[in-house]
């Protein structure tokens, strides 16, 4: 008599389930445990206001900056591989506590540069909805599927009180994307053609300092914008004992993220050309700090930073990908599939932060119909 389980070497579950979902289920098993874990918290939670404050600020803060590592630091992780993580984590964590507690200072309390003070989310909310409390762990679920998803749209959509100030952060963020597609492909067309074609050298003594210093400045400009995505939970102007708590739990959590060395999601910067090199990283971070630096002075309103990088990063490609006779980048068919997928994965996160929006505000659902005619 033959062992059932003998059927061609696989376990009895294993013959009723697909063996590349089985292998991914057996690989995430304590992943999604977690997750498990954080939306009965999240449920436990969101009745007590006080409490769900806290722990939506918890869960907020690590998916955001864990999502948006890619962007600000993702170069700089992926050209200091060979630096200690802590050294690594104290500089841009350093930066981080300074800069927020300049505008805790500057704004009365506001750690968000006054980001929150457009129209739809001036207000501090004082009630809290399952989803609204439960949206930080849909984020940490696209990053763990490595998706550069915008934490703008997927967690301020669900504090939005109008749709107006959906479509405003949404309009600014589509033509940040524009905007940072156009600079990448003229910057590199250029760059390509008389600087990074001589980057096959050993890199000078210098610019490792000068990139630590002009990604410590991205750094700090990225948290001028996106400090709202994560300071939405809390109050509008802060006390000692609120701001404490929300700083140093981001800077804890960035050493955890430093420790993972960007976990999953640094894929999307690791897989670019040649972002390795510390010059092309330093390039990339500069072009990335002058762009967020101007639209960080249009206006208050906040916008994804995240659509803003993938842009940059895509007219990067195209552009030395058009140098490609010259042997500097991926072929156009390769480059179009790479923007493609980037761009497909921030439209998941804007779809499903649309759907928490509409599902969370009645009032918001209603007028974003109307927008489209019903």
């Amino acid at each position: 008599m033959s062992d059932s389980s003998d059927n061609n070497g696989l376990s009895p579950i294993e013959q009723f389930i697909p063996t590349g979902f089985y292998d991914v289920i057996r690989q995430e098993r304590v992943f999604i445990g977690l997750i498990g874990v954080f939306f009965f918290i999240a449920g436990v939670a969101f009745p007590y206001a006080e409490l769900a404050m806290w722990v939506g600020f918890f869960f907020a803060g690590y998916s955001a900056i864990a999502n948006d590592s890619i962007q600000t630091i993702g170069t700089f992780l992926a050209s200091n591989m060979d630096k200690k993580w802590w050294m690594l984590w104290l500089w841009i964590g350093g930066i981080f506590l300074l800069t927020v507690t300049a505008s805790w200072f500057i704004y009365d309390g506001d750690v968000t540069y006054q980001r929150l003070t457009s129209k739809g989310f001036s207000e501090a909310p004082t009630s809290f909805s399952f989803l609204q409390v439960a949206a930080p762990i849909f984020l940490l679920i696209l990053t763990r599927m490595r998706m550069p998803v915008s934490t703008t749209f997927l967690l301020l959509s669900a504090f939005s009180s109008s749709a107006e100030g959906i479509t405003s952060v949404l309009g600014k963020s589509l033509s940040g994307y524009g905007l940072a597609l156009i600079t990448g492909l003229v910057v590199w067309v250029v760059v390509t053609r008389t600087v990074e074609k001589k980057f096959n050298d050993e890199p000078k003594k210098f610019w490792l300092p000068l990139q630590w210093v002009i990604s410590g400045t991205l750094w700090a400009v990225w948290v001028m914008q996106d400090a709202a995505n994560i300071a939405v939970y809390l109050p509008r102007s802060l006390s000692l004992g609120q701001f404490l708590g929300f700083a140093l739990f981001i800077f804890f959590g960035l050493g955890l993220l430093f420790y993972l060395r960007g976990d999953k999601i640094q894929q999307i910067v690791t897989e670019k050309s040649r972002v390795t090199d510390v010059r092309s990283a330093t390039m990339v971070d500069f072009i990335y700090s002058i762009l967020l630096v101007y639209k960080l002075s249009v206006s208050t309103i906040p916008m994804s930073t995240t659509w803003v990088f993938l842009g940059l990063l895509a007219g990067r490609e195209i552009g030395m990908s058009i140098m490609d006779g010259k042997e500097e980048g991926r072929p156009m068919r390769k480059v179009l599939f790479m923007v493609f997928k980037d761009v497909s994965y921030a439209l998941i996160g804007l779809i499903v932060s649309i759907i928490l929006a509409i599902s969370i505000n009645a009032e918001v659902r209603d007028e974003l119909l109307q927008m489209i005619g019903y």
